[in-house]
């Protein structure tokens, strides 16, 4: 089952909008302009538009526009048949690298944005022009103002405003703009294909959407109104008219799943609910029938085909505390992939670079960790309980408990003894990093960086072993359940091995990709191009994306190296003496990195990509007093 994502974690739906295919109807070309400053007639328009549902009825040609609030209010009416989405354009053309949640919030929930993002379309029924925001887009009213002046100055023709949600509504409802409501466009209408497709799956019936509701992807939703965000889901039926550029008919289109606007749909369809389907949404018309079994009989067997992908591997008979130069890479069944990829490059003993030394803790020692403090029996206590698996709310509170009980556990004495005697032979007096490395790690199309916690600079034997069951216990972290139940892992089979690693107390720090994560169509002089985040200090805002990191591309063909933004990092991360981490301000020249230092990261990241046999990958690394640490390497997969 999956959960209604809330409004902070929005940025996992922009993440699958990024990756889907902006419908089936729409054109396709890789040719002309990359944007237009202003667009001047139809031919123009045309020019840069992609079109849903050509000759019909409900053709909505339209086109993507940037605003620049911080290079004066400049506008780019984007090729929308080159970026599908505004964070394509804005990475694509350099004008900011920010991605993810940090590019979300900073740009659709904050006021104080750097671009206005939104769309301008032809509303085929009303033959009216309208731009428009993604409705869960908390744009303040002086700035849908802004926009609209500025498009009605560069666009050919007027253009109305189309507010998209009860805010946006009440929000410029006295602003004197030119409107269009969506009730207008839908007016008399009973029935509109949003997406055409057919589906298999269970009707819901849902009255009213909160943190309490659970919703599964196979379920044919019904409900009273658009939300703002769901998790992937069978189909989707409203009984209140949208947009077609809402963001969930977007993500409906790339999901490939039928969703209509129904008129009094909950009432229509309440024969149905709880019942599995066929829904067929066509562009005249729709159908709804009772599944047979048959058709029951073929999803099983394609939802087992699915479900078996994810296998994570593990050996619980490994019990030896293993230093990084003992593991190589196929040691991932006992210390995890975070662990045995860094004693895969260790072996490797590559010059430019250093892997600061540490020993593993086995799989087998979170598994007895669970059995002598009875966790097991808690935790499947917790898998089994209704309210845990059905009310989002009660499980993020269930699982805080879980891991304050991990916290109160007792690690086993000689398992204690044996670590405390390792640190203190092998790194006196220096602090130590426990990190997390799981088997959950090199399953396919699954990416379980950032779900585990890392534990930094812990000085003490208290802060060791403390941070030994805070590592541990991150297995149970709300976002890696949930991550775990998208993909359909068996939670119960993920084992959670602790590197004990030297801690680097940096200079700098950030993490470099061996590919081009932002360009989808990169010019020749891009192949082989290494991108580089680095900030001061340590690099866990980095990582986090708490703050803007100098952002740098290395060109090798060129031997260049183009700054893409400057670190705005008005602090930074260092140990503290007592263990942990303080934050320190700082001033002066914002440049973290030199050419010449550059240049060596990007030497370093490409013959990490060799060790793995070519595949690209996402690196953390560290910098100190002239030498390059990597502390860690795993495939990259586009989209994360």
């Amino acid at each position: 089952m999956k959960r209604l994502t809330t409004f902070s974690q929005l940025a996992i739906g922009l993440t699958i909008l990024l990756g889907a295919i902006a419908g089936a109807n729409s054109q396709n070309s890789s040719s002309g302009p990359k944007s237009l400053p202003a667009i001047k007639s139809q031919a123009e328009f045309d020019s840069l538009g992609v079109v849903y549902d050509a000759n019909t009825p409900y053709a909505l040609p339209h086109v993507l526009f940037v605003i620049d609030r911080q290079n004066k209010n400049r506008i780019y009416y984007v090729n929308t048949k080159l970026y599908k989405f505004h964070k394509d354009f804005v990475n694509g053309t350099y004008l900011s690298l920010e991605r993810g949640q940090v590019f979300f919030e900073n740009n659709y929930l904050k006021a104080n944005r750097r671009f206005i993002l939104g769309t301008i379309a032809y509303q085929t029924p009303v033959r009216k022009w309208t731009f428009e925001f993604w409705e869960g887009d908390l744009i303040p009213a002086d700035q849908v103002k802004l926009a609209s002046d500025i498009i009605n100055r560069t666009f050919f023709t007027p253009v109305a405003f189309k507010p998209n949600s009860n805010r946006q509504d009440e929000a410029t409802a006295g602003l004197g703009l030119s409107r269009v409501l969506q009730s207008e466009i839908s007016r008399n209408q009973e029935y509109e294909p949003l997406n055409v497709a057919k589906g298999l799956g269970r009707i819901h019936i849902i009255r009213k959407l909160d943190e309490h509701v659970e919703i599964g992807f196979n379920e044919i939703l019904v409900l009273d109104e658009v939300p703002v965000q769901l998790p992937p889901v069978a189909g989707i039926i409203t009984s209140k008219p949208s947009t077609p550029l809402s963001h969930i008919n977007l993500l409906a289109k790339g999901w490939g799943i039928p969703n209509a606007y129904i008129k009094n749909a909950q009432e229509l369809l309440k024969q149905y609910n709880g019942w599995w389907v066929e829904f067929d949404a066509r562009r005249d018309t729709y159908s709804i029938r009772r599944a047979d079994n048959n058709e029951l009989d073929e999803y099983q067997k394609r939802l087992k085909q699915r479900l078996d992908i994810m296998k994570p591997r593990f050996d619980l008979s490994i019990t030896k505390l293993a230093g990084l130069n003992e593991q190589r890479a196929s040691s991932v069944i006992a210390y995890g992939a975070k662990s045995a990829n860094l004693g895969e490059l260790t072996h490797a003993r590559l010059p430019g670079f250093s892997v600061p030394p540490g020993f593993t803790i086995p799989f087998y020692y979170y598994d007895q960790f669970l059995r002598e403090n009875k966790l097991d029996d808690a935790i499947y206590a917790m898998l089994n309980d209704q309210k845990f698996v059905h009310d989002p709310a009660y499980r993020r509170a269930y699982l805080t408990r879980m891991r304050e009980e991990f916290q109160k556990g007792t690690v086993n004495t000689q398992l204690r003894a044996e670590v405390l005697r390792r640190a203190h032979a092998e790194f006196p007096g220096k602090g130590l990093f426990a990190r997390s490395s799981t088997n959950s790690e090199d399953l396919p199309n699954f990416n379980g960086a950032g779900l585990y916690t890392t534990m930094p600079n812990l000085r003490s034997d208290e802060q060791l072993i403390e941070g030994i069951k805070a590592v541990w216990a991150s297995v149970w972290n709300f976002e890696a359940y949930e991550a775990r139940e998208r993909a359909g892992i068996d939670h119960t089979k993920i084992y959670m091995a602790v590197l004990i690693q030297e801690g680097i107390n940096s200079e700098s720090s950030g993490v470099m990709i061996t590919a081009d994560p932002f360009n989808r169509r990169p010019d020749p002089i891009d192949r082989g191009s290494i991108y580089i985040s680095a900030k001061r200090g340590l690099g866990m805002r980095v990582v986090e994306g708490q703050r803007i990191a100098e952002q740098v591309v290395f060109r090798p063909i060129a031997n260049s190296v183009q700054v893409l933004t400057r670190s705005e990092e008005d602090s930074l991360l260092t140990f503290d003496d007592k263990g942990g981490i303080r934050e320190i301000p700082i001033s002066g020249e914002r440049e973290v990195l030199s050419d010449d230092v550059v240049r060596r990261l990007a030497a370093a990241a490409e013959k990490i990509k060799q060790v793995f046999h070519g595949k690209d990958q996402d690196i953390e690394w560290a910098y100190m007093k002239g030498q390059i640490y990597i502390v860690q390497a795993r495939p990259y997969i586009a989209g994360n």
